[in-house]
């Protein structure tokens, strides 16, 4: 593993953060790199997110001095962290275990801390190495550059460990963002680990981070199996474990070592979607098939899975209900991600039928999820197989939705309830009702303008009072305002 030059350094956090390290040295202090911007330059990641730790002066000194370099905000007075800008500097601290779960700790700052007993609280040995900028110094105690050239996850302290159930969840995304290998104690350590504690919002945190920063998420998944932890945590996924697959369609084996496959497609098909709509993606590749289980069977000579899309949706809300998902800035990630399980083989099943797929079909699945994503869930797919499988029809899909300009969503109604009150028709529900039949008429390409929806509209109220429905008649005749 190659290892980055300093001399490349450059950006806004690391120029505030060697202010902070120059004025820490002439107040007789030493401020060190520590943490995962060490490991990230150490493995040629650039990162903005800079943590400092300040040796040898106290709290109310660093604060101090601080404030003649910027705004400095307290985060956690018990052991004194400050945050300058993006940066947090903090004094080296102590833990002690003392009390249940992950937040179970006492946690005391302590300038005289020598930096080997500060690194002995950290989780793994690749975050317990520190950089000294001034003198270009690797301060290692537990040998973290060694494991990190040879791509091992390694705890730094078997005794104290354990004592934090996050880690275990940590271990799965970084061995999948940094390619690691988990070295056997502290994967025995991993298993015995009780996730109970953990808060869901925690959970999707590292979840998180294994979908949206690795290029090979499934490395985690894998991991997350043999540690125990898909069991005790995610039941839906694991049902997928040895459920069968026809295979001549799915020649890689069971749902499980499809599923990887499929996240793994996901993962390189992000680029240019913003973060909700990568995070509804990888979701949707996650759950896809978990209506597998409850539908397969072998008939006829051949294992089917008939209707496993509408069985899906259900393992898949209590999958999101276990990681807490619902919307993300304003835009409906569950909804999204139920769609694309409710719906991921209508690509393929609608190109071999393309000629019986009208322009309305793909304006109605539009109103149900994004039509962009579910051909890239359904890309991922098609290629998360083994052998060689025609994918084009998910381009074809594609295409077909973009030149209906519903490729996000499906058209805007063009008539609205104050149109209708404005023709004379009285509020309730006969508003409604014919609101989503001249809706109807668009999605299928017969009213394409307002004047035609009004059009539409009028006929169905004048058809209306010919049948003598109870509905009144219309008030006025006037031309809506538009």
């Amino acid at each position: 593993m190659g290892f980055a030059s300093h001399a490349e350094h450059t950006g806004p956090e690391f120029a505030l953060a060697m202010r902070i390290v120059e004025a820490v040295r002439g107040a007789s202090g030493r401020a060190l790199f520590v943490g995962g911007w060490v490991r990230d330059d150490l493995s040629a990641r650039r990162s903005k997110d800079i943590d400092l730790e300040v040796y040898g002066l106290q709290p109310d000194v660093l604060r101090s001095l601080l404030k003649q370099i910027d705004r400095v905000d307290t985060v956690g007075e018990s052991f004194t962290v400050y945050k300058v800008g993006p940066l947090d500097i903090s004094l080296p601290r102590r833990e002690s275990k003392t009390g249940y779960g992950h937040r179970g700790f006492t946690v005391t700052g302590d300038p005289g801390l020598s930096v080997d007993e500060a690194a002995r609280r950290r989780d793994f040995t690749i975050n317990a190495i520190a950089w000294d900028p001034l003198t270009d110094e690797y301060l290692d105690p537990y040998k973290g550059r060694d494991d990190l050239a040879r791509g091992i996850l390694r705890m730094v302290d078997s005794g104290t460990f354990g004592d934090d159930s996050l880690r275990v969840l940590r271990a799965v995304q970084f061995a999948a963002r940094f390619d690691l290998t988990i070295d056997d104690a502290t994967k025995a350590i991993c298993r015995r680990i009780p996730l109970d504690d953990l808060p869901c919002e925690r959970i999707w945190g590292e979840v998180e981070k294994l979908l949206l920063r690795s290029s090979r998420p499934s490395i985690g998944f894998t991991l997350a199996l043999e540690l125990g932890v898909v069991e005790r945590l995610f039941p839906e996924l694991e049902a997928l474990v040895g459920c069968e697959q026809e295979p001549d369609w799915h020649p890689e084996g069971d749902v499980w070592t499809h599923n990887l496959l499929v996240i793994d497609q996901a993962a390189s098909r992000l680029d240019g979607l913003p973060y909700p709509q990568q995070v509804a993606l990888m979701l949707g590749a996650v759950s896809h098939d978990f209506g597998k289980p409850a539908t397969t069977a072998f008939l006829d000579g051949r294992i089917r899975s008939y209707s496993h899309e509408e069985a899906g949706v259900e393992p898949a809300k209590a999958f999101l209900d276990r990681l807490n998902i619902h919307s993300l800035g304003g835009y409906d990630v569950r909804r999204q991600v139920l769609g694309l399980v409710a719906h991921h083989l209508k690509p393929g099943m609608w190109h071999k039928a393309s000629d019986g797929v009208g322009d309305g079909a793909f304006r109605r699945l539009a109103r149900k999820v994004d039509l962009k994503l579910l051909a890239r869930l359904a890309k991922s797919d098609c290629l998360g197989r083994t052998g060689t499988f025609d994918c084009s029809a998910m381009d074809w899909f594609l295409e077909r939705a973009k030149a209906l300009g519903v490729e996000h969503e499906a058209p805007a109604p063009l008539l609205l309830g104050r149109h209708l009150l404005q023709l004379g028709l009285d509020p309730g529900p006969r508003v409604g009702q014919i609101l989503g039949q001249v809706y109807e008429r668009q999605l299928d390409g017969d009213v394409d303008s307002l004047d035609q929806a009004i059009a539409a509209a009028q006929s169905l109220i004048d058809d209306n009072a010919k049948k003598g429905s109870p509905s009144p008649p219309p008030k006025s005749r006037t031309r809506p305002s538009r």
